[in-house]
């Protein structure tokens, strides 16, 4: 249990982080785009270029839970619009976070997630994976990179509905994206150009209550990591124990207090 001082020193510390962040960094970024539908769709008609489109829910922290057994992944923002098109935002700082085969895999867990048992492939909504990368990330100077499929013989749209989009975020440029990613590198929200991002970064940077709420998040978030990491630590150990082979699962179980479950899988991956 933290004593009095290492929290108040912790506080501090989350404070003076808080003063640094940028919407291009991801913590900062899912907590402005939390119940803004109106932020996510100012973003997403800049990107896309479609001016008219609604936005009609917006999700930050989306788990894509259909895929049982297979890798999991939390979508940044997931929003759905006024005709059924599926949009996933990701701030990524590292490019090796913004691979194409994680675009890949995002856009294909999407469809799955999307597609019931009973529906046809045909009912399958366009869907658009967004990647908002820290650096140019294809290194050829532009602000949107579009990737979609192609006919290679016949030169034509292969027209599946999956688009992909990299926005770099270096990009400057008098232009709305240009604008936009202006934004997307400020920590302070007198220097921004879109008044509902200066709004919302005002209010976790300045409001009393919105600096609360992102201290909350910023140590939830702490606390999951010392979680996940003493998880990892038990797992490891469980795993050398059932090398050894000396232990009953329901041993290894109270041992390690991880579930019965678990163990389970943890030695059936072992035969």
């Amino acid at each position: 249990m933290l004593n009095e001082k290492t929290q108040e020193q912790l506080h501090r510390e989350d404070l003076q982080r808080l003063r640094g962040f940028r919407p291009m960094d991801d913590d900062f970024m899912r907590m402005l785009f939390r119940n803004n539908k109106p932020l996510a769709q100012m973003v997403i008609r800049i990107i896309t270029g479609i001016d008219d489109l609604v936005i009609t829910d917006a999700i930050t922290q989306y788990d894509l839970k259909r895929l049982v057994g297979a890798r999991s992944i939390c979508l940044d923002v997931f929003c759905t619009d006024n005709s059924g098109k599926k949009y996933d935002i990701e701030v990524q700082r590292d490019d090796s976070g913004a691979s194409p085969h994680r675009a890949r895999y995002h856009s294909s867990s999407m469809d799955v997630e999307i597609l019931s048992a009973n529906q046809k492939f045909e009912d399958l909504p366009e869907t658009y994976v967004i990647f908002i990368t820290e650096k140019d990330c294809f290194e050829e100077g532009k602000p949107i990179y579009i990737i979609d499929r192609v006919n290679k013989n016949t030169n034509k749209d292969f027209n599946d509905g999956e688009h992909i989009i990299y926005v770099n975020g270096e990009y400057v440029g008098d232009s709305d994206i240009g604008r936009l990613m202006h934004d997307f590198r400020c920590t302070s929200a007198d220097d921004m150009n879109f008044d509902i991002l200066a709004d919302r970064t005002r209010y976790f940077k300045e409001n009393l209550e919105g600096v609360s709420e992102m201290c909350k998040a910023m140590e939830d978030m702490r606390n999951e990591a010392e979680k996940t990491g003493s998880d990892s630590r038990a797992i490891e150990i469980a795993k050398a124990l059932i090398d050894l082979g000396k232990n009953t699962i329901e041993d290894i179980a109270e041992t390690t207090k991880l579930p019965l479950e678990v163990i389970k899988n943890l030695a059936e991956s072992k035969i």
